[in-house]
């Protein structure tokens, strides 16, 4: 039985995707830069493109900005506005950000800006009151994560955005994890710049994009020949783009059922999950990714690392990670973790399973079994009381028949 349970890592590409970056490859490869017929048809498909990712986050299309993922877009986010001063200023962040972030702000602190990285309570969330507590005169972009990759805490957009928008900031959000999976409406929401990625919502690997609100300047980081509007140079890579728009287009339409449906099977694996007591859940259960479930270990020292939970789990034939597909297979404390307070050694046994369209009942009942094993073939899996019988009861063992993990 194979069972993959690492989506917020890279998603499967769906049929639609695989398709439209077919039909490029083979028909419609032209450079949409050319000014003949075959660049025409080509452009076509990548303003229909700009057209699909736009609807799925109710952006005007004229902001779309094409990059090559969601790490260069985060890039161009930062270095875009803070390239365009003269002067270093100051940027507010949080603790919990993906490493195309933090990366990008120790590059600017290095160079002079004043950095704001703001705390996080227990469950991941950043305390808007501390936002407007450290917003100063000469802060010039606010950039919080809207869903953290690892432990799937949501974060308070909305809020944050209006405090950022109130001060004059700009307000920029990494949005990789949550498009596609909850609601990201860019009419209503007070968002200056957001980040998005094709690989993450079934399309194909090699496409991102930055959403710009209009009117907003961006200094380019790719220069060459003026495409996107001159905000970011290049080729176009016409295939991923083109797959990216037609997922776009696909999880547009069925988003929303597919959050609810995933939100069940989450609170499922949670459930039978819960009579591990080694297994502590991370983040907050009610802010929080349909699809993503998440845990640390807890227990007698030396713990295992999440890196040899994730070998196991693999053998057993389940994809899983143990956090940010960046970093999964360091042994290092992950920063997230030391930031919402745990301590090294749970922060380094760290497990992330994130579902998606394939996942089943079926999937995640036989997953929660071959967990139970795999914790207690690494010496931390004793359950909470009763004999095995009744422990399997528990996991849901007995609709799956006998318990197999070699």
């Amino acid at each position: 039985m194979q069972i993959y349970l690492d989506h917020s890592a890279t998603t499967p590409p769906c049929d639609v995707a695989i398709a439209a970056a077919q039909r490029v490859m083979t028909e419609l490869w032209g450079n949409p830069s050319s000014i003949h017929s075959w660049g025409d048809r080509s452009a076509m498909v990548l303003e229909t493109a700009r057209f699909q990712v736009a609807a799925l986050i109710n952006g005007d299309p004229t902001g779309v900005i094409f990059t090559s993922g969601g790490t260069e877009a985060d890039n161009l986010a930062i270095l875009g506005v803070a390239q365009r001063f003269t002067q270093p200023r100051h940027i507010i962040s949080s603790q919990v950000e993906h490493s195309a972030i933090e990366r990008t702000l120790e590059r600017l602190e290095a160079q002079g800006w004043a950095i704001t990285r703001l705390p996080v309570d227990r469950a991941g969330r950043v305390n808007p009151s501390d936002l407007a507590l450290a917003i100063r005169p000469e802060t010039v972009l606010v950039s919080i994560i809207f869903a953290q990759s690892e432990v799937g805490t949501l974060q308070p957009i909305a809020e944050l955005g209006t405090i950022t928008r109130r001060s004059g900031a700009l307000f920029h959000t990494d949005a990789v994890q949550a498009v596609g999976r909850v609601a990201v409406d860019l009419q209503t929401l007070p968002v200056d710049l957001l980040s998005l990625s094709s690989h993450k919502i079934y399309g194909i690997q090699g496409a991102g994009a930055l959403w710009a609100r209009p009117g907003i300047h961006l200094a380019p980081q790719l220069l060459g020949g003026g495409q996107e509007s001159k905000r970011r140079s290049g080729t176009q890579a016409l295939p991923a783009i083109a797959a990216f728009g037609a997922a776009a287009e696909r999880m547009a339409q069925t988003w929303e059922t597919e959050a609810q449906r995933l939100g069940q099977l989450r609170d499922r694996l949670f459930e039978r999950l819960a009579p591990l007591p080694a297994l502590h859940p991370t983040g907050d259960r009610l802010h929080r990714l349909p699809h993503h479930v998440s845990f640390c270990l807890r227990g007698r020292l030396p713990l295992p690392s999440g890196r040899d939970l994730v070998r196991q789990l693999d053998r057993a034939g389940i994809a899983a990670s143990s956090g940010s597909a960046c970093s999964s297979g360091s042994l290092t404390p992950s920063p997230t973790l030391l930031a919402m307070g745990y301590d090294p050694a749970e922060a380094t046994a760290a497990l992330r399973l994130s579902l998606g369209h394939s996942t089943t009942e079926a999937d995640i009942d036989w997953t929660a079994l071959v967990v139970a094993q795999v914790l207690e073939r690494l010496g931390v899996g004793q359950l909470n009381g009763g004999d095995r019988d009744s422990q399997r009861s528990v996991l849901g063992c007995a609709t799956l028949g006998p318990c197999r993990y070699t």
